[in-house]
């Protein structure tokens, strides 16, 4: 983790207070802090760095790491295609993220891309504004991530078909620069950075995967400034009750709060700007794109995620 991200930190047990860490650095180098442990002043909890991973995870158990399917080489090297097919020349990649990069107009400050995977995006980001962190509750999908900003480029086995694999190398556009973004373990329902101190955020295909999008919500406009800030959310809106209760969704229903489409309800609370999501914000006209998982070279999964970009 770069030494930087320090004074940006703070205990996601303690929430809504806001307490910093101190760092007990072991092995640091280039000013990338390797092994070491971040406590917090107040509470006293302990959260690791591991080969350059912070875990900051405040839900996270190992035996749920365990049996996370986010955790298998498979679905890691099918979401690297996902997000990088277009750089390998792929006639069948989308062109999802190339359009939601569009939509992100270039501004000053730190950028924070939620359920960021192995990176994409956040890299993406990284070259529009000062700093760019992605995030994600998945250790597989951050490793892949810091190894393509540490090294560049990243060789990876895709599955063909049955047992049969071949080999595709990444390699980064030289305008994504590797000293300007970040990955650590979190959660984007007890986001570990301080309030207000986040010009753009995104949350990419994620908010029908929380326990609680609402919550999901509050947390993004808890770290984003009031002026001169952007979200952009885009989701296949894909409710199910093994992610969340029907009760917490925030669309999909014929009845009771939040009836009616999630993009629209999204879209709402945005331009309302009440209470936690206060002050409102300006919302552009919604639009989608087609999003692509690959699993092997006969199988394809076609997601249409539908997205707005809001501003202040």
């Amino acid at each position: 983790m770069k030494k930087q991200l320090l004074e940006l930190l703070i205990c996601p047990h303690c929430l809504p207070h806001e307490y910093p860490f101190v760092a007990d650095i072991i092995r640091e180098r280039d000013g990338d802090i390797e092994t070491g442990t971040l406590k917090c002043q107040h509470c006293a909890a302990l959260f690791p760095i591991v080969d350059g991973v912070a875990l900051l995870d405040p839900f996270a158990t190992d035996s749920q790491r365990a049996t996370n399917k986010y955790e298998t080489d498979e679905v890691v090297s099918s979401y690297l295609w996902s997000h990088f097919g277009d750089l390998l020349g792929d006639e069948h990649a989308s062109q999802a993220y190339a359009t939601w990069t569009g939509l992100m107009r270039p501004q000053g400050g730190i950028a924070l891309d939620a359920g960021g995977a192995v990176g994409r995006f956040t890299f993406a980001m990284g070259g529009c504004c000062d700093f760019a962190i992605g995030i994600d509750t998945s250790l597989a999908f951050i490793r892949a991530a810091r190894q393509l900003m540490r090294e560049r480029s990243l060789v990876v086995a895709l599955k063909d078909e049955g047992l049969l694999r071949y080999e595709v190398t990444i390699r980064l556009p030289e305008t994504w620069p590797s000293e300007r973004v970040e990955f650590v373990v979190a959660n984007a329902l007890a986001l570990p950075f301080r309030k207000k101190s986040i010009g753009l955020f995104s949350s990419l295909n994620l908010v029908d995967k929380v326990p609680s999008p609402l919550q999901h919500l509050r947390e993004m406009n808890r770290v984003t400034r009031d002026r001169q800030a952007q979200f952009l959310l885009s989701d296949p809106f894909s409710w199910s009750t093994e992610a969340a209760p029907v009760e917490v969704w925030l669309g999909g229903k014929a009845d009771g709060a939040f009836m009616g489409k999630g993009l629209a309800n999204v879209a709402a609370l945005l331009a309302e700007g009440q209470g936690a999501l206060a002050p409102a914000w300006r919302v552009d006209a919604p639009g989608h794109v087609w999003w692509k998982i690959r699993t092997h070279s006969n199988h394809y999964e076609l997601i249409r995620s539908c997205f707005v970009h809001a501003s202040r």
